[in-house]
């Protein structure tokens, strides 16, 4: 174990690469909207054309990709990470709200909730969200036969990393559905949202039709909202990691063995924003996307955190019970009919 482990340091020794760079957070979009943005074009120009369905769907995807770093850029902007000014983070994730078709200002405090209270079972439902919370293996087999039915077609990977990501961010983000009347604040940020979506979607659609319109954008939306929660279930339900209760929970022991180090081929690393680098973030959500990785090299001692392969996440889709006789998170058990 490292000096940084044993001395009690480790949060400083992230804070150091807290310093976001104007320059570097500039560039990182300007690199993403304007390929976006001809991604886009090409599309309209392929759909108005009647062009095969492939090029279509070629575009697509790079198009889905540069969508969810864009995510990226505001979730950093949340965490105010991206820029020193706390009013430039606003306005930039106000400004990738508009492409990621999530509101800023209540996706950011929700998610303040899921850093507070990740891998803690006992306060697993404050501020959580599905994706990163899971039933305990006793509570699954405590469900009624039709619960335990429902719980495993909720878990089902067509289910919850298919059907239900777009579902998301296409119609729960448009409505303050789970949130307080307090969060004033909040709700009146998925309403801006929502008005300046309108209008953006409906000069689109004067412009273009509405069918031209939603074949270029819902599986573009449809896809990026996939690979986002996917990722973002990955980052703490795999194979390996490590759930407590709250009297042994530590923010500490949480980042390094309860968040995953995802190692990703470098084209998949840049369009993922550095996410994988996941214990890194917890450890100090402040870090901007692209110091993450030079924090991460800075000392053995994060080297501890779970590694998971591409293909390791691929099968984690199925890890969504905790065992706590066996402090292991694992898979669900065979469906018995009888």
């Amino acid at each position: 174990m490292s000096d940084i482990a044993t001395s009690g340091a480790l949060r400083l020794a992230v804070a150091k690469f807290r310093t976001p760079t104007v320059a570097k957070s500039v560039s990182q979009l300007v690199t993403a909207f304007v390929p976006l943005i001809a991604l886009y074009a090409a599309s309209y120009i392929a759909v108005t054309y009647q062009a095969p369905w492939w090029v279509v769907a070629a575009l697509a995807v790079p198009a889905a990709a540069f969508i969810v770093r864009i995510f990226i850029f505001q979730h950093d902007c949340g965490h105010g990470a991206f820029f020193r000014s706390a009013r430039a983070n606003r306005w930039t994730g106000m400004l990738c709200s508009l492409v990621t078709l999530t509101p800023y200002e209540s996706w950011r405090r929700q998610h303040a909730g899921h850093h507070l209270h990740w891998n803690d079972l006992d306060n697993r439902n404050s501020g959580t969200d599905i994706y990163s919370t899971c039933l305990t293996m006793k509570e699954f087999e405590a469900l009624s036969p039709s619960q335990r039915l429902f719980y495993r077609f909720i878990w089902h990977p067509l289910v919850s990393l298919m059907l239900l990501p777009p579902l998301v961010f296409l119609v729960l983000y448009r409505l303050p559905f789970d949130m307080p009347r307090s969060w004033k604040r909040e709700r009146r940020s998925v309403m801006v949202t929502n008005i300046a979506l309108a209008v953006l979607f409906g000069a689109l659609v004067a412009i273009f039709g509405w069918r031209t319109v939603a074949v270029v954008h819902l599986p573009i939306a449809a896809i990026a909202a996939m690979i986002g929660v996917w990722m973002f279930s990955l980052q703490h339900r795999f194979d390996g990691a490590i759930w407590a209760r709250a009297d042994t929970w530590s923010s500490e022991s949480a980042s390094l063995a309860g968040s995953s180090h995802l190692v990703l081929p470098r084209v998949l690393q840049w369009f993922t924003g550095n996410i994988g680098f996941h214990h890194i973030h917890h450890l100090d959500p402040r870090v901007p996307n692209y110091r993450l990785e030079a924090c991460h090299r800075s000392d053995p001692v994060f080297a501890a955190a779970p590694t998971v392969t591409l293909g390791q996440g691929l099968s984690a889709m199925r890890y969504c019970l905790w065992d706590e006789d066996r402090q292991a998170l694992v898979r669900m058990p065979k469906l018995n009919w009888r």
